[in-house]
């Protein structure tokens, strides 16, 4: 007598969690505009807006937010001091910066907070979109316009500048996209102790003593390529 045998059914198809996003900006226009466009996609809810980082704190209070979409000048506090206080009190909130301002000096200091990226309003819907899975998904991300003009193109290869050893530029490249040490172990195939001590190489090298201005540095000094975040769901 033959046991029964169990068959496996059909592939159960994979649950994508949806993004919740909090949009700020002083302009009652460009929230709802954005809030049009980012509600298209099936895996991205926007669960609130604000008109300022006062009003976005207390929408906070209540309402759980995965990704925020930040301008830079809100009235009051600007948007960089509203991502440095979520960086404190919110730290699982990515924040992307959403603004006019291309110069250097706001992307760097938007690095120096903690943010999961900067884009411009220049950006497509798609990309827009795009990026705010990338983000939700761990990834950090940069208009594609900006990286071009804060990577460019290289003479030498990633890394040779600091003097960093392959391995080194590898790990730098993975800070560049926001990976936390136990996600670099994981892709590069290696243990978290050994991550941590090739981040101390880096940062030494570099001169710095953090991973945001090791970053902001790799950035400014074309030492990482320019990251993508063309992230699309399926």
């Amino acid at each position: 007598m033959t046991s029964p045998v169990d068959h496996p059914g059909p592939p159960q198809p994979v649950v994508r969690a949806t993004a919740r996003v909090l949009i700020v900006d002083d302009h009652v226009l460009v929230r709802e505009g954005t809030r049009e466009l980012l509600q298209k996609d099936d895996f991205i809810e926007v669960v609130a807006s604000s008109g300022s980082a006062e009003d976005a704190l207390l929408v906070l209070e209540t309402t759980p937010v995965d990704v925020a979409l930040v301008d830079v000048n809100l009235p009051g506090a600007s948007g960089l001091d509203l991502a440095q206080r979520l960086a404190t009190t919110h730290p699982l909130i990515r924040v992307v910066i959403l603004s006019a301002y291309d110069e250097y000096a706001y992307v760097a200091r938007a690095l120096e907070v903690g943010v999961a990226g900067y884009l411009l309003k220049t950006a497509s819907a798609q990309e827009l979109i795009n990026a705010v899975h990338a983000v939700f998904d761990g990834v950090f991300v940069l208009d594609h316009e900006l990286s071009k003009r804060l990577t460019g193109p290289r003479e030498r290869g990633p890394g040779d500048a600091a003097g960093l050893t392959p391995r080194e530029s590898d790990v730098l490249e993975l800070l560049a996209q926001g990976r936390s040490n136990k996600q670099i172990a994981s892709q590069l195939e290696l243990g978290t102790r050994t991550v941590e001590g090739y981040v101390s190489n880096v940062l030494a090298k570099l001169g710095v003593t953090s991973r945001t201005e090791a970053v902001t540095h790799a950035f400014s000094h074309h030492l990482v390529s320019a990251p993508s975040y063309d992230h699309p769901r399926s």
